[in-house]
């Protein structure tokens, strides 16, 4: 997150050079080699299955590709070729400022690591990155764009400082309900974003792996709830964990929308369904927004227009969501 609103520049950029990774898919349990390459071309973040025919495995990571948001956000092409668990791999890469990327994957699912995105974010800080030869764009919300699901809903509103709201609601077990309200750069997204794992709940494992799931799970790729405990030795990296990793998933999902959206997100008890219907709902509702370049940004944040705008904007959001008395503000 390198632009000039909330510490980036209007730069876009890429790797300095490839990362190897290897590990196993959550879902498939199948063990995957992966390489995230350099995309100097400045066409946006592809993956490339390399174990399929030749010519088939290309697919670009945008919301108009996405094919399945089941337990995980899955994207696919013409020909059929998916790759599936890439929420965090595109949460990483999005934190991390970089806009174009090839990742080159033998397998039809991203590797867990340790369920969460800092093994990404690890590497990708320690690797570097370089410039393209193109302007960022940020998506300006002017009027708010929503999804709703019975009681579940996620929302966009304009804003002159990008923030998310979450709040998650799992009743009779040990997660309870949580909140969280945080701004979005990149200090807070590496220190206490990125670090939160995935979880699940034991009493659902056997069900999931009948159907197909969570074959790849355990102990060390995801936090288990087992009744009013967790099943992991550890423990939590984070008291609120579980929805820090929803604000994560939240993150990687929106990133397919090919830029930063430069608003407001609230949400509450989200899912990858719900992200994706709201990223296409926003390309839906073409007079809700723009296309802005960041370094155009700075001085639309300082207009009065804006911060007008802003407060217009937030009041009916707020008076129908607030956060729990246990919800968490962090700012960066």
């Amino acid at each position: 997150m390198r632009d000039q609103v909330n510490g980036q520049s209007g730069k876009q950029y890429t790797l300095s050079q490839s990362i190897p990774y290897v590990g196993v898919g959550l879902h498939t349990g199948k063990k995957v080699s992966m390489v995230i390459q350099p995309n100097p071309e400045a066409t946006g973040i592809y993956f490339m299955r390399s174990d399929v025919p030749r010519g088939q495995g290309l697919v670009l990571a945008r919301w108009y590709n996405v094919v399945d948001t089941y337990l995980s956000t899955v994207l696919g092409n013409e020909y059929g070729v998916t790759v599936s668990t890439v929420e965090h791999l595109l949460a990483a890469l999005h934190g991390c400022g970089i806009d174009h990327a090839i990742i080159r994957i033998d397998g039809p699912e991203v590797p867990i690591m340790d369920g969460s995105a800092e093994p990404f974010v690890s590497t990708l800080t320690q690797t570097g990155i370089v410039p393209v030869a193109a302007q960022r764009n940020g998506i300006w919300i002017f009027k708010p764009v929503e999804v709703r699901e019975g009681d579940r809903f996620a929302i966009l509103v304009p804003s002159a400082r990008p923030r998310m709201t979450v709040s998650i609601d799992f009743p009779d077990t040990m997660v309870g309900t949580q909140a969280l309200s945080v701004d979005i750069n990149q200090a807070v997204f590496m220190k206490e974003i990125a670090p939160a794992r995935t979880f699940g709940f034991n009493d659902q494992l056997e069900a999931l792996r009948r159907r197909g799931f969570a074959k790849g799970g355990t102990l060390r790729n995801a936090v288990l709830v087992d009744g009013d405990r967790v099943a992991n030795r550890e423990g939590l990296r984070y008291a609120d964990e579980f929805v820090r990793h929803k604000v994560l998933d939240c993150i990687g999902d929106l990133s397919l929308a090919g830029g930063p959206i430069l608003g407001d997100y609230y949400a509450h008890k989200p899912g990858h369904n719900l992200n994706i219907a709201l990223v296409n709902k926003l390309f839906a509702q073409r007079e809700k927004w723009s296309y802005v370049s960041i370094d155009d940004m700075e001085s639309l944040q300082r207009s009065r227009w804006t911060r007008h705008l802003e407060e217009r904007s937030r009041t009916p959001v707020r008076s129908a969501y607030s956060l729990p008395r246990s919800g968490n503000r962090l700012r960066g």
